[in-house]
């Protein structure tokens, strides 16, 4: 339970900033540079979604001590998973760059970041340049990624449609077969093909069909929401508005990478007191004769004595880095809801010995339409194993097909062999 299984990928063209993003709302130290291809091998970190915690609503968050993420002031920061990729570039579905890398490091990925330049100060290939048009790589790496999908399903249309027809599958069926290897269940499966609502058969479907099969697949399986980064820089003004004017406000987020490392790179040296995905921050008396004399640079890489001007600037305007925004947003994108499993549905606690003892101990991320029954499960196995009945706030019994809302994500196991919570099992 140390962290979901979902996981966020960062997606984008070399030197757009993905790596920086990465080291920006995660631990993880990935390689940083200005030159293409900085990322061979994909980069792995933890970032932290926040939500309400309960303990605020129950009055108790002096009590409250996640045993992972934390929890300030009644906001709970859940850990997620998030994957930084190799860069895409315009021909990757044909293998150019290290395109077919990156295409299969997408499968595992639930959400997409499309870390974008909004400066326009590199081309489609990474490279050094002025006055490039950020939104092309918008549309161009959504053609990337669909032309891979469309290329490995309608090369072999002919055999799935014989194939189709031999076993008399329904098209859901048979289109879950060949997405199967992007882990889609056949529940998105169906969900997109619904809103399709196709009148002709399978076998009729032409070339156009499939494509508009593989946009509504997109959609579906891999929501993605544009990060504008580098939004300190000159430029990025003009390139933000025509942005945000096409694929309007609900899709973007606008962030500064390299902003938010040097805050957490100042907080972590004792220079600040920062508190992240606000513009708040305490100096101490100090700073200004520390700026001067270590010099930024030795504090974060990349970062230069302009760079206090320019976060100040960012803070101002946008009121926080957005880099906290932009996984909140993400994780939004997937509709989860945050499950607590409690031994005791009175006080919330988890039966833990007292040197270890706190209220709401575990968070789980749940997807939506997720059972009780399953909930057991992903608590742990014995749990679900051993199942006997669940109960939430007010002593109400859930029945283990009741789907886990926001209203009963409060949640006690009994066993039938005692009582046990999945908090307590997992010791």
């Amino acid at each position: 339970m140390s962290t979901s299984d979902f996981l966020i990928a960062c997606v984008g063209k070399p030197s757009a900033g993905k790596s920086s993003f990465l080291n920006a709302v995660t631990d993880a130290t990935a390689k940083v540079g200005n030159y293409p291809f900085t990322t061979i091998k994909p980069n792995h970190g933890v970032a932290y979604y926040p939500t309400a915690c309960p303990c605020k609503r129950f009055g108790k968050t002096d009590q409250c001590r996640p045993r992972y993420g934390r929890c300030m002031d009644g906001t709970r920061y859940v850990p997620v998973r998030m994957l930084d990729v190799a860069g895409l570039v315009p021909g990757a579905s044909e293998g150019l760059g290290l395109g077919n890398q990156f295409l299969d490091d997408l499968r595992t990925a639930d959400v997409l970041m499309h870390v974008v330049d909004a400066s326009g100060t590199t081309d489609a290939n990474g490279k050094a340049t002025k006055g490039y048009d950020p939104s092309r790589d918008i549309e161009w790496l959504r053609q990337e990624i669909h032309s891979w999908i469309f290329n490995n399903l309608w090369k072999r249309w002919p055999g799935i449609v014989r194939r189709h027809l031999a076993t008399k599958s329904t098209s859901i069926e048979t289109l879950h077969a060949q997405f199967s290897g992007y882990g889609t269940p056949q529940t998105v499966v169906a969900r997109f093909m619904d809103r399709m609502a196709l009148a002709e058969p399978l076998d009729a479907w032409d070339e156009a069909t499939v494509h508009q099969v593989v946009d509504h697949f997109l959609d579906e399986r891999f929501p993605t929401i544009i990060v504008l980064n580098k939004i300190d820089l000159p430029d990025a003004d003009l390139n933000v508005a025509k942005i945000m004017k096409k694929y309007g406000e609900d899709k973007v987020v606008l962030t500064s990478a390299l902003g938010e490392c040097f805050l957490r790179k100042m907080h972590k040296a004792g220079y600040i007191r920062y508190r992240e995905g606000t513009d708040e921050y305490d100096t101490k008396d100090e700073l200004v004769c520390i700026i001067f004399r270590v010099g930024l640079c030795s504090l974060c890489d990349g970062v230069h004595l302009t760079d206090h001007t320019r976060v100040d600037l960012v803070l101002y305007r946008y009121g926080s880095t957005g880099v906290q925004e932009a996984v909140q947003h993400a994780v939004d994108q997937l509709h989860v809801i945050p499950a607590y499993p409690v031994r005791n549905i009175n006080n919330f606690t988890s039966g833990e010995p007292s040197r270890q003892s706190g209220v709401f101990r575990d968070c789980i991320l749940v997807r939506p339409n997720t059972t009780v029954r399953q909930f057991a499960r992903l608590v742990h196995p014995d749990i679900e194993r051993h199942y006997g009945h669940a109960e939430t706030v007010g002593g109400l019994q859930l029945g283990e097909s009741d789907t886990v809302s926001t209203s009963n994500n409060i949640i006690t196991f009994k066993t039938v062999q005692g009582t046990g919570t999945g908090t307590n099992a997992t010791n």
